[in-house]
């Protein structure tokens, strides 16, 4: 039996520049939440930049770059506009998501196989900067083939079809939608690629899915942001991790 590697967390804090865009002004500060993230146990930080810049600003991903210690992991359209951006930053990693205007979050994954075309060039350049790319797809078998294909070395497997059905209390989904992850997740790692997680997980779903030992890091954001305003950040990652770790104990090679 293989040994299960460790079960990263990054912590996203788009959220914490949507509440200061609200009101305007400085407060509260998205690099002063990572610094809190990073103090508690993240393993890296995660942000959006937008091209409608609704959250993240172009200064919030300058001033993570200078402050923090840890990786930074830039989600980002795959577009000329933000490739370069990426290019001038060099963020530890970039996460190619899709991106509509009117969505309220980001719905769905990214379409690779559709996209190829489009993306192959960017991907290559960002790999050529020393950018680790990763591609937020849905646990699809054409999908994670082409991720392959294309040369990304991770794919972060968009969770959200999975927690939409537990929240609704849907079990045929759920169950369908679960092995949909446990399967995209084995396929990935047989194509030599890392597997992350993230969208719409909470405390009781991450613990589940940290037991998916092909999954090595988990993106949160929303949920933990949430709960900061009932208990602190600091709290809501440190329960986040202990809920993970308990989850990755069940984990077998």
């Amino acid at each position: 039996m293989s040994a299960v590697s460790a079960l990263r967390l990054g912590v996203n804090i788009d959220h914490v520049a949507t509440i200061r865009n609200a009101r305007g002004g400085k407060h509260p500060d998205p690099v002063r939440a990572a610094k809190i993230a990073i103090d508690v146990g993240a393993d890296g930080i995660t942000a959006h930049l937008r091209e409608d810049r609704r959250h993240i600003s172009d200064d919030d991903i300058a001033r993570l770059k200078a402050t923090i210690a840890k990786p930074l992991n830039l989600e980002m359209a795959a577009t000329s506009e933000m490739v370069a951006i990426a290019l001038r930053t060099k963020p530890h990693a970039a996460c190619l998501v899709p991106e509509r205007r009117a969505e309220r979050t980001t719905e769905g994954g990214l379409d690779v196989v559709g996209g190829r075309t489009e993306l192959k060039p960017k991907i290559a350049e960002l790999l050529a900067a020393n950018i680790r790319v990763s591609l937020f797809i849905a646990p699809d078998p054409a999908q994670i083939k082409e991720a392959a294909a294309l040369g990304a070395p991770v794919i972060e497997i968009h969770t959200g079809a999975w927690c939409h059905a537990l929240a609704d209390n849907d079990k045929v989904a759920a169950a369908a939608e679960w092995k949909r992850i446990q399967d995209g997740a084995k396929l990935a790692g047989s194509l030599g690629l890392e597997v992350h997680a993230g969208h719409g997980l909470d405390y009781v779903s991450a613990e589940a899915i940290a037991a998916v030992p092909q999954i090595v890091e988990l993106n949160i954001g929303h949920f933990l942001i949430g709960e900061a305003a009932f208990v602190g950040l600091a709290e809501s990652i440190k329960v986040m991790r202990a809920a993970m770790n308990r989850g990755r104990a069940r984990a077998t090679g």
